[in-house]
């Protein structure tokens, strides 16, 4: 079963268990990749749907700081409980050390030196670290292994 057929069971049985904050985020979810799909006339692969998850989860968190600094804990509440929702669609996350090890292997690949290669390896970083870490977390083991190098 892919990942979208997933979703869609789980927002069939979200339904009949009345969860209704389950089903929104739910349903959000499903709309966004439904208007992927529907602006590049493309099918998702696992692999994109992870990468529109992650999108969600990102701008979600991003809320959650901006309703915090604002005092609405209410609304940052929400948010959050969205994150747990998406969060079941991502696949596990890497720690920060198996990141670094794994920054330090790509960059000992490309052969990379100093800052100014840091848009080269952060490409192929993003490539094969897509929805297994977060980024933010990623770009500062990249500049730390450049500058290092």
């Amino acid at each position: 079963m892919s990942l979208k057929e997933q979703i869609t069971e789980d927002m069939k049985t979200a339904m009949r268990a009345k969860d209704s904050e389950r089903l929104g985020t739910i349903r959000l979810l499903l709309a966004a990749l439904k208007q992927k799909e529907v602006d590049e006339r493309i099918e998702l692969d696992d692999a994109m749907v992870v990468a529109i998850v992650d999108k969600l989860v990102k701008q979600r968190k991003d809320s959650v700081a901006a309703f915090t600094q604002g005092g609405r804990t209410d609304l940052a509440d929400k948010e959050a409980a969205e994150i747990k929702v998406l969060e079941v669609y991502l696949p596990q996350r890497m720690s920060a050390d198996e990141v670094a090890v794994e920054v330090k292997a790509i960059v000992a690949e490309l052969g990379a030196k100093g800052p100014g290669d840091m848009g080269r390896v952060m490409g192929a970083v993003k490539t094969r670290l897509a929805g297994k870490a977060d980024m933010g977390q990623v770009s500062a083991a990249v500049k730390a292994a450049l500058s290092g190098a």
